[in-house]
């Protein structure tokens, strides 16, 4: 467990690496720049404020004072947000989408999990048909679909709930259910999968023939194995509800790291976007790295492999 840890973590320099290099390119090369406002600055003050930023520099000079800033942990100034620093914002907003993205995984989890082992065991049957129909038409439905529905209907129309914000309690349910359905869909289907390939394993035959309930059978023998197909798709599912949180934040108006980085993007604050890029990829790494470990604590024997 430990060697997986160290080869991981040396994987990971080459792909920030290469995530950097090419979130740097890809700024540089689209059109317009942090300081091409539709209303344009005279031209002493832009080269003044570029010069001030370093984007007077050659492509080359600020690429590598640009890694030797990565490297001492500086994600730089925004660009945008006069006094930031990008560490600041990402440490200030993050915590609010972290918050989204667990309560969006707790949901996906507890929805996605029932409803594929439900399906599994009720194999070749209406129950089935209608509980994957159901997972298939979640997978279909992008979250800035779905959001304006539960919006319309619940917010709008039952008044349940408040349209927007992240002051009470309450104000977590839509995002949530909006940024766990599609995920939920996915996991209902690998539960599915993972299960009906485990029911026909011999030793599920076995406890049967032993005589023990169908319930104990299921979750005691069949669930643990049936859910890696689960858990291996738990790293980039955790990294996709976090970082998918910004259409779910925008909708909502939630003030986590999806508007500083929308906002980012459609500016050219390229310090943020590359701060933000580099830290969703680093988590991404970090989740990768969880999930192989949990599965080796359910499956003993891939620790040999």
């Amino acid at each position: 467990m430990f060697n997986l840890i160290i080869r991981r973590l040396l994987q990971a320099i080459p792909t920030l690496w290469v995530v950097a290099t090419a979130t740097f390119l890809l700024l540089r090369l689209a059109p317009g720049g942090p300081f091409d406002d539709e209303k344009p600055l005279p031209p002493e003050i832009k080269e003044k404020i570029e010069a001030h930023y370093g984007l007077d520099l050659p492509l080359h000079e600020q690429y590598f004072e640009f890694l030797g800033n990565i490297l001492q942990g500086d994600l730089g100034p925004s660009y945008k947000y006069p006094g930031w620093d990008v560490q600041e914002i990402i440490i200030q907003a993050f915590p609010v989408s972290l918050e989204l993205g667990l309560w969006g995984l707790l949901i996906a989890l507890s929805v996605g999990i029932p409803i594929g082992t439900i399906a599994a065991i009720k194999h070749n049957t209406p129950t089935e048909t209608g509980l994957m129909g159901i997972a298939t038409i979640g997978i279909c439905l992008p979250s800035f679909v779905v959001g304006p529905i539960l919006l319309l209907f619940f917010s709008l129309h039952l008044d349940w709930f408040n349209p927007l914000g992240w002051t009470f309690a309450t104000d977590r349910v839509l995002p949530a259910i909006t940024l766990g359905l599609l995920y939920a869909a996915s996991i209902a289907r690998l539960a599915r999968s993972g299960m009906l390939d485990v029911l026909q394993d011999d030793y599920i035959r076995t406890a049967r023939a032993k005589g023990l309930a169908e319930k104990t059978v299921i979750i005691r023998h069949a669930l643990r194995t049936a859910l890696n197909p689960v858990v291996a798709y738990l790293g980039p599912a955790a990294a996709g509800l976090i970082s998918g949180s910004f259409v779910v934040e925008t909708i909502f108006f939630i003030p986590g790291l999806g508007p500083f980085f929308v906002n980012a993007a459609l500016n050219r604050d390229y310090t943020m976007v590359m701060g933000t890029v580099l830290f969703y990829a680093t988590l991404i790494i970090l989740f990768n790295l969880i999930v192989d470990l949990i599965q080796m604590w359910m499956n003993p024997r891939s620790r040999h492999d």
